[in-house]
């Protein structure tokens, strides 16, 4: 098969065009039309075989969860997910039709679930890689920026954290295999979209959780120009995490682990009543203060000194 056959067979077709719509996959270029009165949203993720994903990982798995990270960013903006192009690398050994299938049926699948239409991209020969850039709009004025936390908010996670962290570790020691929904948090992560379009109004500022929610949340208050103190034993975790992970690690899975995608966000006093009204669970884990720096303590008030990175760096030493 050629580059045009894989990208016939396989893309060319792989979700409908789409509302706004106007030229998509066989031109030089898509054209796009936003709704009169919103804000684009682009973010752009790259994966990598043995970076991001084990090389002989089920290629079902890398096609969903190279959609699923950049969701997650559109989720922590409070963005409407749109139109997606592909960047895609193949070595040799995904020049079959299994492996295609495969990686295109991940893909079209969660992008369909979140009627994201893919309208252009690019194929080459190399070390595996697929790199996404995903659009989306948000109602002008409305998108939740890292920059609006305030001191006397209050910090939220949308969910548990630290069993993609746990699984990865079980993964790379050989040992006995994590549990199955330790896995899918790993390979197949669900973004939180519907959530981030909701805090719309509600979150004065949201991140997601890629990198450790340490990092992360640094990252925030670093924005904001502001610090936190939060209460570890506050933070969500799996039930199983504990028994799973090695003694003194479960609190690196939960606080510097990363590959979660759940939002972490803060909200004002004033409207807590209306994060009640949105029918789901999201759990209070601190506060924003004006002093800088990130503290963290224990259920009782004991200052709690993490003996780890405070998050996953491509770049670290």
């Amino acid at each position: 098969m050629n580059e045009f056959d894989i990208i016939q067979r396989r893309f060319a077709a792989l979700t409908p065009p789409g509302p706004g719509t106007l030229l998509g996959i066989g031109d030089d270029a898509a054209l796009l039309s936003l709704r009169a009165g919103s804000e684009l949203a682009i973010s752009t993720d790259a994966l990598v075989a043995g970076t991001h994903f084990f090389p002989d990982a089920d290629p079902v798995d890398i096609g969903h969860k190279s959609l699923a990270v950049n969701l997650s960013d559109m989720a922590a903006m409070g963005a409407a997910p749109r139109w997606m192009t592909l960047a895609l690398t193949l070595s040799e050994a995904q020049l079959d039709e299994a492996w295609l299938s495969g990686f295109s049926r991940g893909l079209a699948e969660l992008a369909r679930r979140h009627a994201v239409a893919l309208v252009g991209g690019d194929l080459s020969r190399g070390p595996l890689a697929v790199v996404i850039q995903l659009l989306g709009e948000c109602p002008e004025g409305q998108a939740i920026r890292r920059d609006g936390a305030r001191p006397g908010d209050a910090i939220f996670l949308s969910g548990e954290l630290g069993a993609a962290s746990c699984a990865l570790a079980l993964l790379q020691a050989g040992g006995a295999p994590p549990p199955p929904e330790f896995s899918a948090r790993l390979h197949r992560p669900e973004p939180q979209v519907e959530l981030g379009i909701a805090l719309r109004g509600v979150a004065s500022a949201m991140i997601d959780v890629s990198d450790g929610l340490l990092a992360d949340l640094g990252r925030l208050t670093q924005a904001s120009g502001v610090g936190a103190t939060i209460n570890i034993d506050a933070v969500p975790v799996p039930s199983q995490l504990q028994a799973l992970a090695a003694p003194g690690d479960p609190w690196r899975h939960a606080l510097a682990g990363g590959d979660d995608y759940e939002l972490c966000f803060t909200a004002p006093a004033r409207n807590w009543g209306k994060l009640q009204a949105l029918g789901r669970p999201v759990y209070r884990i601190g506060a924003i203060d004006a002093a800088s720096g990130l503290r963290c303590r224990r259920e009782d008030g004991a200052e709690y000194a993490p003996a780890f990175a405070p998050g996953h760096d491509h770049f670290a030493t």
